[in-house]
């Protein structure tokens, strides 16, 4: 919806990039000091509420017409959206833990389905006419059904502190992984669609293909990683960063919009399997709900940050350039994986 915001705010792309920042502002600090203490006072319940209250939260955007009420609204959005990561991940390695089946990269595979569609969906939406106000609310829509569907689960979640974070320098090390990892997926996940846009001059519906097609080759290569479970997360990881970083030049360079989706499949591939290797080292650490909070809480400093980081860098020079710098992050991420101690 980044394009239909754009418009409606009138904002260059480094304000929108700026704006953007205020999800981080918004989701760390309620991930850091909020969702511990829920996820421990409520269990699996901390689910339902934190989806009813992004529901909430969904449609503010829709609404705004300016920078200070969008900066509002997008923190609003990125607080309670940090929660529900928090408390998705947290009852996931629970389940994990009590089942002794593997779910992360299947969880995040059905994250991934979520995007496609939701993309897709949005971009067909606003190629037919439809305007961010109702895309918005149906998404909110689906929202609540889900904090509904989810209100049944009342397990416990363990957890050995109140505020559901523990900085110790094994988590510090894989968050900080995460960190880098997921500013190439939150960038190109959030500047796909207006990439092709202003890049290519796409139509809506073609530029809503971005980050469609991103979702489903993300979704294809965690399905692919809940299945292959013979192959270790350390050539997972370093594998998925090095063709990450092929994805990214290629959307970078590419001369027309065909290429540049094709880009976006490749680096989806690439990254697709870095949020279940992460999150699964710290699910199968003893207190694997601490864990998740912590490496969730550092790591997702970098999936809110890749989008302004993007806007600014485009602000700067061009949004080519923008993909260039993902694809040096990932190549990064690559050469440090290949040194990480996995247990």
């Amino acid at each position: 919806m980044l394009p239909s915001v754009q418009d409606a705010t009138e904002l260059s792309k480094g304000a929108l990039g700026v704006a953007l920042l205020f999800v981080s502002v918004g989701s760390i600090p309620a991930m850091f000091f909020v969702a511990g203490p829920l996820v421990a006072r409520l269990g699996a319940r901390a689910v339902a509420y934190s989806a009813a209250a992004f529901a909430v939260a969904t449609t503010l955007p829709g609404l705004t017409s300016s920078f200070p009420t969008l900066v509002l609204a997008l923190g609003a959005a990125g607080a309670t959206s940090g929660i529900l990561d928090v408390a998705v991940n947290a009852n996931a390695g629970r389940i994990e833990r009590v089942t002794g089946r593997r779910l992360m990269p299947l969880a995040h595979g059905l994250y991934s389905v979520g995007i496609l569609s939701g993309a897709v969906v949005a971009g067909i939406a606003r190629g037919a006419g439809a305007g961010r106000e109702p895309i918005l609310l149906g998404v909110s829509v689906c929202l609540a059904l889900t904090a509904v569907a989810a209100a049944g689960d009342t397990a416990p979640v363990e957890t050995t502190s109140s505020r559901g974070m523990r900085l110790t320098r094994p988590l510090i090390v894989i968050g900080l992984l995460g960190t880098a990892t997921f500013v190439v997926e939150g960038g190109t996940e959030s500047w796909s669609a207006l990439f092709l846009t202003r890049v290519h001059d796409a139509s809506p519906t073609v530029s809503g293909l971005g980050p469609g097609v991103f979702g489903a080759s993300m979704a294809a290569g965690r399905f692919f990683g809940q299945a292959a479970g013979r192959i270790g997360d350390r050539a997972l990881l370093v594998g998925g960063a090095v063709v990450g970083t092929a994805g990214c030049l290629l959307a970078a360079l590419s001369p027309n919009a065909e290429l540049g989706l094709i880009g976006f499949a490749i680096g989806g591939a690439g990254v697709s399997l870095n949020a279940p290797i992460i999150f699964g080292l710290a699910g199968r650490r003893p207190d694997a709900a601490t864990a998740v909070a912590t490496v969730t809480t550092i790591g997702y400093l970098g999936i809110l940050a890749g989008p302004p980081l993007v806007g600014l860098v485009a602000q700067a020079s061009s949004l080519r350039i923008s993909f260039i710098v993902l694809a040096a992050i990932a190549a990064a991420v690559a050469a440090a994986a290949t040194r990480l101690r996995i247990d």
